[in-house]
């Protein structure tokens, strides 16, 4: 399998383009590395770079970079909008393709400990790979700046790097590593110079003061274009979107009777987050990724077998997954099946609340209903990912009991491994049915604000939703019956019990 990673290393450098040349040439340097994207801002003097490729190929990239940027970067002459603790102040890796968000906190941590070796530089670590929770965000880590932090770490205990000696480097300060999911930079500019105003807005739109979640934001002054910015880091942008994030910006600034004048994203963007802002700015009518030409052109590319346009259409997408369930092997099986109705009962919500959305007698409802579309989407791939996942967990046990047993200590070893793959085995459709069970209540709260003539629709989104939960919890039970620790059992059963009690009488409930 192929294991791919992404690296955006941030240099406290973005007024000086040789400098940054000579940064991006150390790290290019390292065969198998993809320098996919390059910005520079003068304002905030930082430039963000992006590297792709194995693992191992772009930890040695970074690990170039973060030297050639001590070389060239000196933070006592350095000045800037952007917070900065480091000549290289953070080092992120994310997976993309066959590598989970632990090898990254393994990666983070290898490159941490290898960066203090080779360049002394001290090495704070945030994010997943953060070795304290007060650390996870990274403004906690960085707060006071390459100045501030000089002061604390020779008095504040609590201010000490996570590897290296308790004093920043002279001039490249200290370095911040970490691991985490895609994130988009993404700024929205205002026609004003008060960044007071910004400020105002950030602290509104932020979770950290109690705004959007996933959302992370700090006013900021563009001396050059004498205008204030709004400066956020989308940390989760399927749970909040962008198009969401530039609503609420443009809402709290009305309030100071000021207004966006544009908006830019730093580095770059996965296409799916400008997909979900074009079908919410543009209002399009069941709108799929599978209309955008080039998603259909990459499908056909690897084999994917294409939809017709008008019979065979849901069959050319079906039989695949229908073919292996009737195959005699034992996954997919029942758990992937329930995780498949689920899926298709929020790929049928999605299509009544976009339908409904559309129609002039439910104006009033358009809010509402857009938000369903976000739920929709989200939960229906989130219960994709777990028909592969229940297979896999399923094949982890059969796995387990092949182990050899020809001894006590093999014996031993077997059943700790049966016992630890059966209880991942229970999981997988427990998370199943607690989404399905959810998506089901979801489904309900439309039933008043959803168009007439989608009702029957959304009755048979909630069918499916109730069967993918019913389905999910049996293999639970199943999976129980062959774990030998009685409390872990108990606790599953309780929880079981509680989703069961709020599915209720669904069949009776959806038809009356």
């Amino acid at each position: 399998m192929k294991r791919l990673i992404e690296c955006v290393p941030n240099f406290s450098e973005g007024r000086d383009a040789a400098k940054v040349d000579a940064i991006v040439a150390a790290m290019s340097s390292v065969p198998g590395v993809y320098v996919l994207d390059r910005e520079m801002d003068a304002d905030h003097n930082r430039s963000v770079i992006t590297l792709a490729g194995e693992p191992d190929a772009v930890s040695e990239s970074a690990l170039r970079g973060v030297g050639k940027a001590m070389e060239l970067i000196d933070l006592t002459k350095h000045t800037g909008a952007h917070p900065r603790v480091g000549a290289t102040d953070v080092v992120p890796f994310i997976p993309i393709e066959g590598v989970t968000i632990e090898d990254c906190v393994a990666l983070a941590r290898r490159v941490g400990h290898e960066i203090w070796e080779r360049y002394r530089i001290p090495v704070f670590f945030y994010e997943a790979a953060a070795t304290r929770p007060d650390r996870t965000n990274l403004e906690n880590v960085r707060r006071g700046q390459f100045e501030g932090l000089r002061e604390e770490m020779k008095k504040n205990l609590e201010r000490q790097p996570d590897v290296g000696e308790p004093k920043l480097h002279p001039t490249a300060g200290v370095t911040v590593v970490g691991a985490r999911k895609f994130l988009i930079a993404y700024n929205v500019n205002l026609n004003t110079a008060d960044v007071g105003i910004a400020n105002k807005i950030a602290k509104a739109i932020r979770f950290s003061s109690g705004g959007l979640r996933y959302v992370k934001s700090m006013g900021v002054e563009l001396k050059a274009r004498n205008l204030a910015q709004v400066s956020i880091n989308l940390t989760d942008f399927e749970q909040t979107p962008m198009h969401r994030v530039y609503e609420m910006v443009k809402r709290e600034a009305e309030r100071y009777g000021v207004k966006p004048v544009g908006s830019e994203i730093v580095g770059l963007v996965p296409k799916k987050a400008i997909e979900m802002a074009a079908d919410f700015f543009l209002q399009l009518e069941n709108f799929s990724p599978a209309q955008v030409f080039e998603n259909k052109l990459a499908d056909a590319l690897s084999g994917a077998p294409l939809m017709t346009a008008k019979d065979g259409k849901l069959v050319g997408l079906a039989r695949p997954f229908l073919e292996a369930v009737a195959a005699p092997t034992a996954t997919p099986g029942g758990g992937s099946v329930s995780a498949f109705a689920g899926a298709l009962a929020a790929s049928l919500g999605h299509m009544v609340a976009g339908l409904s959305r559309k129609k002039k007698s439910q104006a009033a409802h358009v809010d509402q209903l857009s938000a369903a579309l976000d739920d929709m989407r989200r939960t229906a791939e989130k219960l994709a990912e777990e028909i592969d996942r229940d297979a896999e967990s399923y094949n982890a046990v059969m796995a387990a009991f092949k182990l050899p047993q020809g001894n006590a200590e093999e014996a031993r070893l077997r059943e700790e491994a049966i016992q630890k793959a059966t209880k991942e085995a229970a999981e997988v459709p427990l998370q199943v049915a607690e989404r399905t069970v959810a998506l089901f209540e979801r489904l309900g709260q439309l039933d008043g604000i959803v168009a007439a003539s989608m009702r029957s629709d959304l009755q048979v989104a909630r069918l499916m939703a109730s069967a993918g939960a019913r389905g999910a919890l049996a293999n639970v039970e199943s999976n129980l019956d062959g774990l030998t620790d009685a409390a872990y059992v108990k606790s599953m059963r309780a929880k079981t019990a509680a989703l069961r009690e709020r599915l209720g009488d669904a069949p009776r409930a959806i038809s009356a």
